[in-house]
């Protein structure tokens, strides 16, 4: 159990809240924002008392059951519960370790979308498959050693990329791919995978210790990007992520608005085929 972190975090949490959201009156002025503490204590059902204790780091490990309370009590989205969960020492019970498995229809879209570039990525943004137009889009990115096939690790470490974006796109990526990983590791604690990740990148990474420590939690859902291929030039391609059905995998598809230049640019690149995959992605 981290009690300093879930201490920090129910506080924020509560902070973060008003009374009308949780159907609760104001009360008179209010000298802190937020929800006070009595009334946060009211909603999980749980003594004023022990939530000081839990809020101060003094308290022992609250049970699933009062974790569940608290959640529901701080409207927390599925990934802070996740996390919560994981902070108070116990695995959230609505999951297991990631699945890394294909269904057979993530197989037939990949076989049969030969006109889209495709990536499908776990929750660990380690690539678990892609299709023949995304590596030659991008590159061979599902070569080499296990870890030179995940994103954020290719990414936070450097290797060299086809994907241009400005300092403040990179910036609002790190963000979002950072918080995703934390929601990712809040659903499944003792993944060994994740949790090696996680601290391989606190230690080579600066910067995704940095956005580590902020504990931003969400969940990454889609962007556009602007790829410079060495033999069609740029393109820019919206990055839809999808997310499979009872699995943690994320089909991601690169498309271009129809009859724009992009698109043009894409179809010559499948006209191309995959003969210039084997540049860093």
């Amino acid at each position: 159990m981290n009690r300093e972190e879930l201490a920090r975090c129910l506080r924020g949490w509560r902070d973060r809240l008003t009374p009308a959201s949780v159907g609760l009156p104001a009360g008179g002025r209010r000298r802190a924002p937020g929800l006070r503490r009595t009334e946060v204590a009211l909603l999980a059902g749980v003594s004023v008392e022990y939530l000081a204790r839990l809020e101060q780091g003094r308290a022992g490990n609250p049970s699933p059951s009062v974790v569940e309370s608290l959640a529901q009590a701080l409207r927390l989205t599925d990934d802070e519960s996740a996390y919560l969960f994981r902070l108070a020492g116990h695995a959230d019970p609505r999951v297991s370790g990631i699945s890394r498995h294909i269904p057979p229809g993530v197989r037939r879209m990949l076989d049969r979308m030969s006109d889209t570039p495709i990536l499908v990525l776990d929750a660990a943004w380690q690539v678990v498959a892609t299709n023949p137009l995304l590596i030659a889009l991008l590159g061979e990115v599902s070569a080499g050693q296990a870890r030179d096939q995940n994103l954020l690790w290719r990414h936070f470490t450097g290797v060299p990329s086809r994907v241009v974006a400005t300092p403040e796109q990179d910036a609002a990526f790190e963000s979002a791919a950072t918080a995703d990983l934390r929601a990712a590791a809040g659903r499944h604690p003792d993944d060994p995978l994740l949790r090696a990740l996680v601290a391989d990148l606190r230690r080579a990474s600066p910067r995704f210790e940095s956005l580590w420590q902020e504990r931003a939690v969400a969940r990454h859902a889609s962007s556009r990007k602007t790829i410079h291929h060495p033999e069609v030039g740029p393109l820019t391609l919206d990055c839809d992520v999808l997310t499979v059905e009872g699995s943690d995998l994320r089909v991601v598809l690169y498309t271009a608005v129809p009859g724009s230049a992009d698109a043009h640019t894409l179809e010559l690149l499948r006209t191309i085929g995959t003969q210039f995959t084997r540049s860093p992605s």
